[in-house]
């Protein structure tokens, strides 16, 4: 029988190995295996209870209908606000896009500034998605090796170093998956001056805002006005089955971004899009600094747990929820590493080839998205697994 013919972008796209190791863990679950999850980027709290509330009312009233391809006013008008009582920016609400997701985001990000065999610069180690995305779209990325001295994070040197004749972007991430670094803000100011000479645009991910632990917050716009920041309910807004994303834009883009949006998302869903103008009001972000705290909470009993064992963490996370780890004592192959660690001990984490090349066979990220307790028992279980 003749093979079926896949189009070369849905062939070379790399896969997302840590739904692999999930679909594995629940395979285990459902045979009753107790699994500890510390593989996926998603916190172990349901969403607030006021955002559920706003959901369910704005179901009761019929809000089911599209809204415009860029998103409810009031709620562009909301996120403006946000950005004004949290950093003092003032901001037109025409360039806040509201999108299904920051993967949304980041697709129509890169459609609107990539053409086909254009690239961008992307940190190696980085979220593996955001290279896919661009190669789905037959653009290229250009994977950047970082390490500890620059916090894991893309900056103008290395930048300058990768950029080429057909590079028209540079994407980074503060705070980042899978390190937790945040990108210090005078590094961030070089990088843009750099891509702005190059007439380029920086793409700023900033979806773990809000998770941010010890120093005080900034964000990509109050650096510059020319680069694309993306943000997300799903992490400290505790929303990720609502799929609601957003993205500020510099102006020049905002009537091709709608097209574009028109045409692959027709609008961002609705219930969610009423149920976030919940999440940003003050009384619900109480609940949710109180949820950023514990996350805190966990990090600092992970972190010197791992250490103690054996593993070395060159930057200590200052955001997110991640703990990436150099695990070279342990094994040079850590995909297969994390594979018996599932099996042998049920104790599910990321390989660090799901976030690019460099030294990623010695590397795995560890998600504290689960409570104390769970940890507690999950660290035994690693301990015990790397004692054999």
């Amino acid at each position: 029988m003749t093979r079926p013919k896949l189009s070369r972008r849905a062939e070379q796209l790399n896969p997302f190995h840590v739904m692999d190791i999930l679909a594995q863990a629940k395979a285990l679950s459902r045979q009753g295996r107790t699994i500890f999850h510390m593989e996926v980027g998603e916190p172990d709290f349901a969403t607030a209870e006021p955002i559920i509330s706003a959901g369910i009312e704005a179901l009761q009233q019929y809000s089911t209908h599209y809204t415009p391809a860029l998103g409810l006013p009031e709620l562009r008008e909301e996120i403006s606000g946000y950005y004004e009582r949290k950093f003092s920016l003032q901001l037109d609400p025409r360039r806040v896009i509201i999108t299904p997701g920051a993967s949304g985001a980041l697709q129509l990000a890169m459609l609107c500034l990539l053409d086909a065999g254009e690239n961008v610069l992307l940190a190696d180690p980085g979220y593996p998605c955001n290279r896919n995305i661009a190669r789905v779209l037959a653009a290229d990325a250009i994977s950047v090796p970082v390490s500890a001295e620059n916090y894991y994070q893309l900056d103008a040197s290395s930048a300058a170093q990768h950029w080429n004749e057909l590079t028209r972007a540079a994407m980074v991430a503060s705070p980042s998956n899978p390190t937790g670094t945040i990108l210090p803000r005078e590094q961030l100011e070089s990088l843009c001056q750099l891509v702005e000479k190059k007439q380029g645009r920086v793409i700023v991910d900033e979806i773990y805002q809000g998770l941010v632990y010890e120093q005080e917050e900034y964000t990509a716009l109050q650096v510059s006005n020319e680069c694309f920041v993306i943000n997300s309910f799903s992490k400290y807004f505790g929303m990720t089955g609502w799929r609601l994303g957003w993205m500020v834009v510099p102006d020049y883009y905002v009537d091709a971004i709608d097209r574009i949006a028109q045409n692959i998302f027709l609008a961002p869903p609705t219930v969610s899009q009423v149920a976030a103008l919940t999440a940003l009001q003050t009384e619900t972000q109480v609940i949710l600094d109180a949820r950023r705290d514990e996350f805190r909470q966990r990090r600092d009993f992970l972190l010197p747990a791992l250490e103690q064992m054996g593993f070395e963490v060159a930057v200590k996370p200052q955001g997110a929820f991640y703990i990436y780890a150099n695990c070279h004592r342990f094994t040079d192959d850590s995909f297969s590493w994390v594979k018996r660690l599932l099996i042998e001990q049920g104790v599910a984490v990321t390989p660090g080839i799901d976030f690019g090349s460099h030294l990623a066979n010695i590397h795995c990220r560890f998600a504290y998205t689960q409570s104390l307790e769970i940890l507690q028992l999950a660290v035994d279980k690693i301990d015990a697994f790397v004692r054999t």
